[in-house]
């Protein structure tokens, strides 16, 4: 049996930039009675996404803004533990947008998926199985297309995202370099990760020592910062290069929008392209690429790191804390039973 009440993180405060704790508050709320059509999930992993910063701004977005007084929105795995809909029964593994919170009631809507790989922890269903794998996957295979011996530098690249892109790059026969914050970060991207360099971009020397990592100039570009990282980066593409957008984390705030350096020159003397990404363009396409991650997972090929917090108290820090640089791997929240 379940309980009768269970704990969800609300958004308390419209936060202007980075969201901190006090935008948020923990409270008790009655877990629903199902209807027909509807299941429970009891969550037992919560993600933790940089894009969150932009689901709780009011500034426009690809999706809507949370509403203050909102559970706070997120993806999460879980198992279901009662169902009144004839498409799922107790003991799926579920993960979908299930929010902050203990326990979940769905219709269906908002699962992305079931988890099928039994095998595997479910917690991988929210990151080198989920939808940051499913970023690296497509906008590396999809979008960047690169060749075998091309040059391939990603930014945050010890995060969930950035390192399956290197690693994805390396099984195409790529080169790959790094960026990352910090001694530890370039260390996890080369010995854990497999990148064949990496860089510190906290470091007075930065832009040389990216320069010296590249002596063959950029082919790809995986953006996750913009900013002055990014700012690094362009001079050193070369003709044709395609710079993948998917990610602005080092842009603490759209308001006022951020001024800096122009890329148009160096799109133009090098016949460049820059592409902005959105995982959702491929929801359709989600299983292809999962079962191309697991197979690369079970073969010891595709590495991963996280970082699990326990407890549902963790969460309204929790954002905060990516942006700090205090992860190392996907950060996700554990609640146990």
């Amino acid at each position: 049996m379940f309980p009768t009440t269970h704990r969800q993180v609300l958004l308390a405060s419209r936060p202007h930039g980075i969201p901190q704790t006090e935008h948020f508050r923990v409270v008790e709320a009655p877990v629903p009675e199902l209807q027909a059509g509807q299941f429970l999930v009891r969550n037992q992993f919560l993600s933790v996404e940089p894009a969150m910063r932009g689901w709780v701004n009011a500034a426009a977005n690809y999706s809507d803004p949370v509403q203050v007084g909102e559970v706070m929105r997120s993806f999460a795995a879980g198992v279901v533990v009662a169902s009144r809909h004839p498409g799922y029964a107790e003991g799926d593994a579920v993960m979908g947008m299930l929010g902050w919170q203990e326990y979940a009631v769905s219709d269906g809507a908002g699962i992305r998926r079931k988890v099928l790989e039994k095998d595997l922890p479910l917690s991988l269903s929210l990151g080198v199985l989920g939808i940051n794998g499913v970023t690296a996957y497509f906008a590396l295979t999809d979008v960047a297309q690169p060749r075998p011996g091309d040059t391939v530098v990603v930014s945050t690249a010890a995060g969930a995202v950035g390192s399956a892109v290197g690693q994805i790059a390396a099984i195409m026969g790529c080169r790959t370099v790094g960026i990352a914050g910090g001694a530890a970060k370039t260390r996890l991207c080369t010995d854990a990760f497999g990148f064949d360099a990496a860089v510190d971009y906290k470091a007075s020397c930065f832009a040389e020592s990216l320069a010296a990592a590249c002596p063959h100039g950029v082919d790809v570009y995986h953006d996750n910062t913009g900013g002055s990282v990014s700012d690094a980066v362009l001079p050193l593409i070369n003709k044709r290069a395609l710079i993948v957008v998917c990610g602005t984390a080092s842009v603490a705030s759209w308001d006022p929008w951020p001024t800096g350096p122009r890329v148009e020159r160096h799109l133009l003397n090098k016949a460049a392209r820059m592409e902005g990404f959105l995982v959702w363009d491929y929801e359709h396409r989600y299983e292809e690429a999962v079962a191309r991650l697991a197979g690369w997972v079970r073969s010891g090929r595709l590495k991963y790191r996280e970082e699990v917090l326990s407890g549902i108290a963790q969460a309204p820090d929790a954002i905060a804390g990516l942006y700090r640089g205090e992860n190392l791997g996907k950060r996700v929240i554990h609640l146990p039973e």
